[in-house]
């Protein structure tokens, strides 16, 4: 099994799987759905075109910094009809500052050099869930010879030196990936069937939370340097 790794460290995040209406949610990892978008994109595929080969991918991610959830108060109009009065009116929500490793694996190694190519030089512009989100440069971290899970086990903590500062000298990095048969797992609607605007269509994914990576953060606080009480009195 070989897996492609994937950065995603922009300003910006936004994975949404379950908004309604005029709420814009945004999950606290990346979803699978959003990832194939991004991947479907950097190909040069339209919104009609199939995506099966794309959705065999194993899917995994490890969270290595949550970041801060912002929401924006969102309005559009078209202001190139005259005949437009009222503006549409939506709350989305983001993920800022967020640092997440992505692991898409395959035992065809030809397949993720084809979608790794790709990302390096992309047909359509790449996106971190949404248009306002533009990936960050070094989404590409290249292929390795091994699973998703271990993949992300054995790669180095991605959070920047900032992160680490705030951060205990342990850090917990939860990993979820596609669950197999019989373990115990969540489910989402993440598998993408159709991104066709007319009808879009998606199913639904078994989603399994493996044990968080432990790593240690020779930078970060002493348990003697948090402030315990610091919610209190701010209460």
């Amino acid at each position: 099994m070989y897996s492609l790794l994937l950065k995603f460290k922009a300003p910006l995040q936004a994975w949404g799987a379950e908004s309604r209406y005029k709420t814009r949610s945004t999950n606290n990892e990346p979803t699978k759905s959003g990832v194939i978008g991004l991947l479907a994109a950097a190909l040069g595929r339209s919104r009609e075109e199939p995506i099966d080969d794309l959705i065999q991918l194993t899917f995994a991610v490890r969270t290595d910094h949550l970041g801060t959830l912002l929401r924006d108060y969102h309005t559009a109009r078209d202001w190139f009809d005259s005949r437009e009065k009222n503006s549409q009116l939506s709350t989305r929500y983001y993920l800022s500052d967020a640092v997440f490793l992505v692991a898409l694996s395959s035992p065809d190694k030809s397949k993720l050099e084809e979608i790794e190519a790709a990302l390096r030089r992309p047909i359509y512009p790449l996106y971190l869930g949404r248009r306002s989100c533009p990936a960050n440069p070094d989404l590409v971290m290249g292929i390795v010879n091994d699973n998703g899970e271990k993949a992300l086990r054995e790669t180095e903590w991605l959070a920047p030196e900032w992160i680490k500062k705030q951060q205990p000298q342990e850090v917990l990095l939860p990993i979820s990936r596609d669950a197999q048969p019989g373990e115990p797992s969540d489910t989402l609607r993440d598998i993408p069937v159709s991104f066709n605007p007319a009808h879009r269509q998606y199913n639904m994914r078994s989603v399994y939370r493996a044990e968080p990576l432990t790593v240690q953060n020779p930078a970060g606080r002493q348990s003697t340097d948090i402030d315990f009480m610091k919610e209190v009195r701010e209460a």
